[in-house]
């Protein structure tokens, strides 16, 4: 269990790991609002999770971890806590997301697949909830949303409006999106201009790696990058953007 007196022994041993690498900018700088505690630590933490790839379904599902096995002393404590901290914080990274959606397509970028327009009525939801302080209770209410259930993972590269009884990788088993077990025919996929560009970029490794491999395996590799390709293509075929006045 972490004591107030172990955070400035974590900052010291960070800021010491730092310098031993060379790496300057990564030192811990003093804190004009006083020591670190926990609760500052775990928000922080918090936050970079929720905004990682995948980060939104991560909290996801530690936020259900934490409603089963948190002893009923400490989930007591932790209701107000840690429970709406990942409240807040997904919310916000949600908002995010759509946010910059948002500002994708008023810049004029595309956005194809089934759940194009899905995500575009999300986005258009996102400034009433910019440069808001989001509370615990909006927080859940914005989680409760189903218009604003949007996964973006550039590893992926495609954008997951999820809806429950459209989901191909669970088959409507649980409640949260699996964005590594995407079915290309799945309902909920939509795709951007930049996601069809990584496409692109991906299928072009493949073919140079292909290159370099014989027989079989570089024939698989070169299958993959057409796939891929082909995706892209479907992609530029059938984008929408607000511009055009078809989205």
């Amino acid at each position: 269990m972490s004591t107030p007196k172990d955070q400035p022994d974590f900052v010291t041993r960070a800021n010491d790991e730092a310098t031993a690498h060379g790496l300057a900018h990564e030192v811990i700088p003093p804190d004009p609002h006083g020591t670190i505690g926990t609760e500052r630590f775990r928000r922080s933490l918090t936050w970079h999770i929720a905004r990682r790839p995948g980060g939104l379904v991560a909290l996801a599902i530690q936020y259900g971890h934490l409603r089963t096995w948190v002893s009923a002393g400490y989930a007591a404590r932790s209701r107000d806590g840690i429970h709406d901290l990942l409240d807040v914080e997904t919310a916000r990274a949600t908002i995010d997301t759509v946010a910059d959606l948002n500002a994708d397509l008023k810049d004029g970028i595309g956005i194809s697949g089934p759940a194009a327009r899905r995500a575009i009525t999300a986005a258009t939801t996102a400034p009433q909830y910019t440069g808001t302080v989001i509370t615990a209770r909006q927080a859940r209410q914005i989680l409760a949303n189903p218009h604003l259930a949007v996964y973006d993972n550039p590893h992926t590269l495609l954008m997951c409006v999820y809806k429950r009884d459209k989901a191909l990788c669970h088959r409507g088993l649980k409640d949260t999106t699996s964005l590594d077990q995407c079915v290309p025919a799945c309902a909920n996929i939509a795709r951007t201009d930049q996601r069809a560009a990584g496409l692109q970029r991906r299928a072009t490794v493949l073919d140079q790696r292909a290159a370099q491999v014989p027989g079989p395996l570089g024939e698989r590799l070169r299958s993959n990058a057409g796939r891929l390709r082909d995706l892209a293509d479907a992609h530029y075929r059938t984008r929408t953007t607000l511009q055009d006045g078809t989205a």
